[in-house]
């Protein structure tokens, strides 16, 4: 009688002390580009600390503020846009804060309170144990799901 061979998985074997996702400079989760939400539920799970906790406020109030709202991962970073019309919001985690960027952000108002080397770039920066606008951000965000936004790859 012939022996059965093992059956074998095709998927990846975590390795012996794999812990996730690899944190880049400043604590961002390095996720592999992709479209929907898992990638970006798997960024906001491997955000370190406090962060985690930002990255789900971030993303339940842009999904609340843009129901439509159409989410990636690019360049290890979340980015939030309306199909048809490109990107409008993107985050990532730095040492110190969160960087909120608002692709358009020259053209909210009022305007969001940090600049860029790009004029039509904005920015908030949040950082712990300091308190958020929620209606501010959250009316940043419906401004900017209404402009144009940035077809990204």
């Amino acid at each position: 009688m012939a022996k059965k061979k093992a059956k074998t998985s095709k998927k990846p074997v975590a390795k012996r002390g794999d812990i996730g996702p690899k944190l880049l400079a400043g604590g961002n989760p390095q996720i592999p580009k992709g479209d929907g939400d898992g990638p970006v539920q798997a960024y906001i799970a491997a955000m370190p600390g406090w962060k985690q906790d930002v990255g789900r406020f971030l993303d339940e109030l842009v999904v609340r503020a843009v129901p439509e709202v159409r989410k990636a991962v690019r360049w290890n970073s979340p980015f939030y846009g309306i199909e048809g019309r490109g990107w409008f919001l993107s985050y990532h985690c730095f040492t110190k804060y969160i960087k909120v960027t608002f692709l358009n952000g020259g053209a909210l108002r009022p305007l969001p309170p940090v600049s860029s080397k790009h004029q039509a770039v904005r920015y908030v920066h949040i950082h712990e144990d300091e308190p958020v606008d929620e209606e501010q951000l959250a009316d940043w965000i419906r401004q900017a799901a209404e402009l144009p936004g940035e077809e990204l790859f």
